[in-house]
């Protein structure tokens, strides 16, 4: 049976990435050119460090699913059953979203830091992040928290019966 706990721990790391990363798309860099006109001034960058600890929650979301499921390649064998096979795509679902979130989560932080100044003919422009790379990471952070706990609770299902056979049916290379 899948450990309520657990699930109630995941969740409220996700709503705290969730909300870093939409702190982090509200408070993004924004840049003037100073009164002579030869540099960028840049505000404070409090949404890197808001990216950057939406991205660590998340990561530790991810590893206490991951860490409690075995990664789903460690430990004995799932019965076979609807189960077992929505816990396997749902797995691999769950990381694809995480490895998405992740990539807008670090890129809008590295991006956001980055402060740049371009000379375009007489006039320059300050070139600061564009809007919506938080939001999608945030969006993400939702899908993953999600389909990583519905993997989690199939895992469950799948692993609490005893095997219906008692020798292992797999095909090994010592059979050909």
């Amino acid at each position: 049976m899948a450990s309520t706990l657990l699930l109630v721990a995941v969740f409220v790391i996700d709503l705290i990435a969730f909300a870093l990363a939409v702190a982090a798309e509200q408070r993004r860099s924004t840049a003037t050119v100073d009164a002579t006109g030869s540099y960028c001034v840049y505000d404070k960058d409090i949404a890197t460090s808001l990216g950057v600890g939406s991205l660590l929650f998340l990561l530790v979301s991810q590893l206490l699913i991951m860490v409690a499921s075995r990664c789903l390649c460690c430990g004995r064998a799932m019965r076979p059953s609807g189960s077992r096979a929505w816990a396997i795509v749902l797995f691999i679902t769950s990381w694809v979203f995480f490895f998405i979130a992740e990539v807008c989560l670090l890129a809008g932080s590295v991006r956001n830091a980055y402060h740049t100044k371009y000379y375009l003919g007489k006039k320059m422009s300050c070139q600061v992040l564009r809007r919506g790379v938080f939001g999608a990471g945030a969006a993400f952070i939702v899908l993953t928290g999600i389909v990583s706990e519905l993997y989690y609770v199939s895992y469950s299902k799948a692993n609490d019966g005893q095997a219906t056979y008692v020798r292992d049916t797999g095909i090994r290379m010592g059979n050909l």
